[in-house]
């Protein structure tokens, strides 16, 4: 069944609105006492008030967990952005990434299960020529997340928090990295993120809380279309301690290889 068109929903940076063949479908409200699939369905001949009834009193129900914020602060200086359509009363989060990243995308839909009422979909974009294969997802709009929009936009433009020292985890810096970081070369142990799309000042920011915060050797990398952060190889096994724990399996292939001593190895006797 699917949800009422959302297609007024604004985004508030280059996230762009669903297109109506990329409406979400609704599968199940999740959770033990919470509406089953088959209730919701019953609404599907005609009884739209009864079925939107029921999500708003499911949505009142929702919290962010503690865990979920700290996620929520990583994802927002990457990739995901928010929506509002009621001039920011509630907000909903975008989740999408290349077809390559599905396995990721997945992990972030358990993360916030409750908080979606349709499983990932894959929609195909033509750009420059070519087409590409994305999976997405979006949560319901809800006012929970009202205060991360409000801290992470300016006049509909992505930025970096004032609070941000406060507000980024080691679990977070983690997500940031699954979500835009890279390695510099399969020589190097020094890392990537890719801050092109914030202004310079949001840099210095994100640069001052690694230093400062985590400890690690961050400076700005000048590329033609933005600033990238390069946080240096003498900090690789700092950076490596700080976001392993929370690496999902399918992204580890970003965290340089372990450091290799230079050592003889003497012939044992």
């Amino acid at each position: 069944m699917a949800l009422p068109s959302r297609s007024a929903e604004k985004p508030l940076n280059d996230c762009t609105p669903d297109s109506p063949q990329g409406l979400m479908i609704q599968s199940e409200l999740p959770g033990d006492g919470k509406p089953s699939y088959d209730g919701v369905r019953s609404f599907q001949k005609g009884v739209g008030g009864v079925r939107s009834r029921q999500i708003e009193e499911y949505k009142q129900q929702l919290a962010l967990t503690p865990l979920q914020r700290e996620m929520l602060v990583g994802l927002l200086l990457g990739d995901a952005c928010f929506e509002t359509q009621n001039r920011g009363r509630t907000y909903r989060l975008k989740i999408e990434h290349s077809i390559a990243q599905a396995q990721y995308v997945q992990h972030l839909y358990e993360a916030f299960r409750e908080w979606v009422l349709g499983k990932p979909q894959i929609k195909s974009q033509r750009i420059a020529g070519k087409t590409y294969r994305k999976v997405w997802f979006n949560t319901v709009s809800h006012s929970a997340f009202r205060f991360y929009a409000q801290q992470f936009y300016r006049n509909g433009k992505k930025v970096v928090p004032k609070l941000i020292h406060r507000l980024l985890t080691a679990r977070g810096l983690a997500y940031w990295f699954m979500d835009d970081g890279s390695i510099k070369s399969r020589q190097s142990k020094g890392v990537l993120f890719n801050t092109q799309g914030f202004g310079e000042p949001d840099v210095a920011r994100l640069i001052g809380v690694l230093q400062e915060k985590f400890g690690l050797q961050a400076k700005r990398r000048r590329q033609p279309e933005g600033q990238q952060i390069y946080i240096s190889g003498r900090s690789y096994e700092r950076f490596r301690a700080l976001v392993e724990p929370y690496l999902i399996p399918q992204m580890r292939y970003k965290l340089p290889s372990e450091r290799r001593p230079n050592l003889t190895e003497l012939p044992k006797e």
